[in-house]
């Protein structure tokens, strides 16, 4: 680790003023006197998590003009190359409590790129030291973790944004904005699926034999908050941990927070009633080959009827084209999404322009031309300048987590022996269906699902509740 800068006093009048800034900002709505009353003063950024997805979040903040990167925290310690080529200079760190501590009020905000399991403990930390964050999709691991995270956020008054950088997008903006104009009338229900699978890396069912853990590995701190195990090369770090239910979340956790997002965001979704699940068999460890998850929500003016069906599959599992009302010539994306409204469809692929079915009812439809792509990482750089919030932040971000982890343990409770695949009912009624009760954060009519809502963590490593 390379020994950090000292702490002066600085940097931290520095952050006083961002912070106070920020407050008053959102108070007053006056982002331009704000951003004017210091005009050299910049976001000065740690990262936890610097390869892999984390190098691209710490490459598209770092080229925000006013930003600055004064830590970089990785376990692995060949990680840092590609970061320490985009941010040269910065000090590194294998704990991110030690450069939390350490770099204190130098700090104003915080990326976060872990795996899945060591979201919550991250940006919480962060954000009880009332440091912004900007954390990857999804949000948390568990519902639980996902709620506690919305609400330190609102707590502290920090500046979030989830990292699904697809919600920036021209594509996904321009569907959500189709459908909030009516394009395609009142929705009826949603399909969303994905080509991946939730076991597609190792293909293993169950933990392999152990191997040496490398120097440059902290395997400790690697597992973090989930049950200790052996650490295994190539099983787990830096990839595969997705197929693992103590690591990731299978192609849900992966996928769902991108491609249910313009799902969420053009019709105003909060929390569904229900949910029911159905896959091709899983265990303890790993995360089914192929699943359908079936969700129930509350209509509202945009919806057809006084509930809306939305549909999750996976592992190859989508819609047929003729539902689509598409061409015979045509099929359906291998992964995104598909409404269908009173009026027409729309099919919406994963990053991909919404397309209008059936083509003869909308032949010379105008598509709106002013939707912009947005700069998603600058998003939450601009909203901490000038005293903002972002449309992906937790209060949004939260919600669609909880909602996806919602998925992932309906998927774990199904029992195979009382149900055939693919014909469980969306009836909210439903007695296998699990109940939500969204604003106590429970599953009312199945214990062993309710306690899936969180997990247990390892002395030391427990994520902090607000």
């Amino acid at each position: 680790m390379k020994t950090p800068p000292p702490v002066s006093s600085l940097p931290s009048t520095r952050r006083t003023f961002l912070k106070h800034s920020a407050v008053a900002g959102a108070a007053l709505g006056f982002p331009a006197l704000v951003r004017a009353a210091n005009p050299n003063s910049n976001v000065q950024v740690a990262a936890v998590g610097v390869n892999g997805m984390g190098h691209s979040d710490l490459h598209s903040i770092a080229s925000h003009a006013r930003v600055k990167y004064v830590g970089l925290c990785d376990l692995d310690t060949t990680r840092f190359d590609k970061a320490d080529t985009t941010v040269p200079g910065v000090p590194h760190f294998r704990d991110f409590r030690l450069m939390l501590e350490q770099l204190g009020d130098t700090i104003d905000a915080v990326n976060v790129a872990t795996p899945d399991h060591m979201h919550a403990m991250v940006a919480i930390e962060a954000m009880k030291r009332g440091k912004h964050v900007y954390c990857q999709k999804p949000l948390a691991h568990t519902v639980w973790e996902a709620r506690q995270m919305r609400r330190w956020a609102a707590k502290k008054n920090v500046v979030t944004q989830m990292g699904n950088q697809i919600h920036s997008a021209l594509e996904y903006r321009l569907a959500t904005r189709l459908i909030k104009e009516g394009a395609i009338g009142k929705i009826q229900e949603v399909h969303s699926w994905v080509a991946v699978t939730g076991n597609e890396r190792t293909r293993l069912l169950e933990p392999p034999a152990p191997g040496p853990v490398p120097a440059h590995v902290d395997w400790n701190l690697w597992i973090g908050c989930a049950p200790m195990r052996d650490y295994a090369p190539g099983v787990y770090h830096p990839f595969a941990w997705r197929d693992w239910q103590d690591f990731g979340g299978g192609a849900m956790g992966d996928f769902a927070c991108h491609i249910l997002d313009p799902v969420f965001t053009a019709l105003g979704l909060k929390a569904p009633i229900s949910v029911v699940a159905d896959n091709s068999g899983i265990n303890r460890h790993i995360w089914p080959t192929t699943e359908t998850v079936r969700y129930v929500f509350p209509g509202n003016e945009l919806t057809a009827d006084k509930t809306l069906n939305v549909t999750w599959t996976d592992g190859g599992l989508r819609p047929s084209r003729k539902l689509a009302k598409m061409p015979g010539d045509l099929d359906l994306p291998g992964s995104g999404s598909l409404f269908i409204g009173e009026l027409g469809n729309i099919v919406l692929p994963h990053v991909g322009g919404p397309r209008l079915y059936p083509v003869e009812k909308f032949q010379g439809f105008a598509y709106p031309k002013d939707v912009q792509k947005l700069n998603h990482w600058h998003r939450w750089i601009d909203a901490i300048l000038e005293g903002g919030k972002t449309s992906d932040g937790f209060d949004y971000a939260g919600p669609l987590t909880e909602t996806v982890q919602l998925g992932n343990v309906a998927t774990r409770v199904v029992d195979r022996s009382t149900v055939a695949r693919g014909v469980r009912s969306l009836d909210p009624k439903d007695t296998q269906a699990l109940q939500w009760d969204a604003e106590n954060c429970r599953i009312t009519n199945h214990a062993a699902a309710h306690a899936l809502l969180t997990k247990t963590y390892r002395a030391g490593w427990q994520v902090t509740p607000a």
